[in-house]
C-alpha cells in the first residue's frame, strides 16, 4: 500500500504465483524476510520520490453486483474484499468484476472472526433493507414476523458490520439504505444505528436522503451515512447537490421502439388485469395502481419485485399495449451502463430486475466518492488507527453485549 502496488504489481515484483500472491493479501500466508525488504524498498522509493500514491483500499459488504464499488473505484480505489450472500447476484458481480480476490458468502461468518477480513482504509455496506423498508415492514406484518433489529436473519446485519468497524477502525465507512430507514419503529431504529456509529464506535457521522433525479431519470431516494474515525469538515448536509430540474428524462435511457424486443409489451391479460386493478382502488380512494411513462418524464423508483409485472414503471407505446423496461434500460436508469461504461448481464431477465431493483444508482455514488475524496486522503494520511484496545461495546436488543475492540 505504502508502494502504490496493486496486488498484481507486487506479485510480479516479487515473482511469485497469483495464488501465493493472493494468501500474502488475505493474511493467510506471510511473505518471508526477503520478500518483505523488496516490498518496504519499493515503499522507500516510492515516498522519497514524492510518488505518494493516492489509491486507498476499501472492502464491499452486502455487494449486489458492485454499484457502491464502482462508485469509489472512480476516485481511485482498490477492492481489497467482497461479501456477498445471493449466489445469482455472484455471477453478475464476478463477470463485471475480473477480481484477484474471491467473493465471499454470509457476512456473519467474518463478523464472527473479523480478522479474516484484510485490512482496509474505507468500508462499503449496503446492508438490506428489506427489515425497514415499508413494504418489507408491511409484509412482515402480514406475516406476523419480527422486523428491524428483532429479525433473526437480516435485521441484525447492521450489527455484524458495526462488529467489522470495531475491529478495523477503517479511516472511513459509507452506509446506504432505504429512505424510511430514518423512520421505521418510529425513529427508533435510525437513532439505535447512529447511537452505535457515534457513541460506541466513536466516528464522527453525517447521514442525509439523497434523490437521484439530478443523474438519472428515477425518482429513487436512499440514505446514505458516512463516518469517519478522526473529526473533519466533512458533512452531507452541506453538499450541494446537482439540481434536479436539470436531470436527464427517460428519452435518454430508451432503447429504439425496433430494438426492443416484443416480449416486453405486456400480455392482454395482463394489461387488461392491471387497468381493473388501478379501477378498482381509484374508486375507491386510493393512488395504487400501474404508472404509464413516456420519454419527457422521469419513473418512479426501480424495485426489486418489478419482474412481476413492471406496473411501477411502463412505456407508453402510443396507444398499443405498454411495456416493460428491458434488463439494459434498467441498467441505464440505476447508472451502471453509462457513456463509455458498459455492464454486463448474467443470467435471465426476473434476476436482472431484482438485481437492479435493489441495486443503488451509481452516478450517485461517484458524486459521493468525489465529495469524500480529499477528506478521505486526509484521513488515510494520517496513518492507521491506534494500537488495538478495547473502546466500544457493541451491543445487541437481543444478547448480551459484545466487546468490540478497535
Amino acid at each position: 500500500m505504502r508502494a502504490g502496488l496493486s496486488r498484481e504489481e507486487a506479485r510480479d515484483l516479487l515473482k511469485v504465483s497469483d495464488h501465493t500472491a493472493y494468501r500474502y493479501d488475505n493474511g493467510t500466508s506471510v511473505p518471508n524476510a526477503l520478500a518483505l525488504q523488496v516490498l518496504s524498498q519499493a515503499a522507500e522509493q516510492s515516498q522519497s520520490s514524492g510518488n505518494v500514491p493516492s489509491a486507498f483500499r476499501f472492502i464491499d459488504l452486502f455487494a449486489g453486483i458492485g454499484g457502491l464499488r464502482l462508485g469509489f473505484e472512480s476516485i481511485g480505489g482498490h477492492c481489497a474484499f467482497t461479501s456477498e450472500w445471493d449466489l445469482n447476484a455472484q455471477k453478475t458481480y464476478n463477470l463485471n468484476f475480473r477480481d484477484n480476490h474471491e467473493l465471499a458468502g454470509d457476512i456473519r461468518e467474518y463478523a464472527a472472526d473479523p480478522a479474516r477480513i484484510p485490512e482496509h482504509d474505507l468500508l462499503l455496506a449496503g446492508f438490506p433493507c428489506q427489515p425497514f423498508s415499508i413494504a418489507g415492514v408491511s409484509k412482515k406484518n402480514a406475516l406476523g414476523r419480527p422486523h428491524g433489529f428483532l429479525c433473526d436473519t437480516q435485521g441484525t446485519l447492521f450489527f455484524d458490520t458495526a462488529q467489522i468497524i470495531a475491529h478495523h477502525r477503517p479511516a472511513a465507512f459509507v452506509l446506504e439504505n432505504v429512505k424510511n430507514l430514518e423512520r421505521h419503529d418510529g425513529g427508533n431504529t435510525f437513532r439505535t444505528i447512529m447511537h452505535v456509529l457515534r457513541n460506541e464506535l466513536g466516528y464522527h457521522v453525517t447521514a442525509r436522503v439523497i434523490s437521484s433525479e439530478p443523474w438519472v431519470p428515477q425518482k429513487r431516494e436512499r440514505i446514505f451515512i458516512v463516518g469517519f474515525r478522526e473529526k473533519n469538515d466533512f458533512d452531507l448536509d452541506a453538499l450541494k447537490l446537482p439540481d434536479k430540474k436539470d436531470g436527464p428524462k427517460l428519452g435518454s435511457i430508451l432503447q429504439p421502439h425496433d430494438e426492443v424486443d416484443p416480449k416486453y409489451t405486456l400480455t392482454p391479460r395482463l394489461w387488461e388485469y392491471l387497468k381493473a386493478y388501478r379501477a378498482k382502488h381509484a374508486a375507491a380512494g386510493n393512488g395504487f395502481g400501474y404508472s404509464l411513462f413516456g420519454p419527457n418524464d422521469v419513473a418512479r423508483t426501480l424495485s426489486a419485485r418489478y419482474y412481476k409485472d413492471g406496473s411501477e414503471i411502463l412505456i407508453d407505446q402510443n396507444g398499443e399495449r405498454p411495456r416493460r423496461l428491458t434488463p439494459l434500460e434498467c441498467a441505464r436508469l440505476m447508472g451502471f451502463e453509462r457513456g463509455e461504461r458498459h455492464f454486463k448481464l448474467s443470467g435471465s431477465d426476473t434476476q436482472s430486475y431484482r438485481q437492479f431493483g435493489n441495486s443503488v444508482v451509481v452516478p450517485v455514488v461517484e458524486f459521493l466518492a468525489a465529495a469524500m475524496r480529499p477528506y478521505l486522503e486526509e484521513a488515510i494520511a494520517r496513518g492507521p488507527a491506534d494500537e488495538r484496545q478495547p473502546v466500544a461495546t457493541v451491543t445487541r436488543p437481543d444478547r448480551e453485549p459484545e466487546l468490540a475492540f478497535g
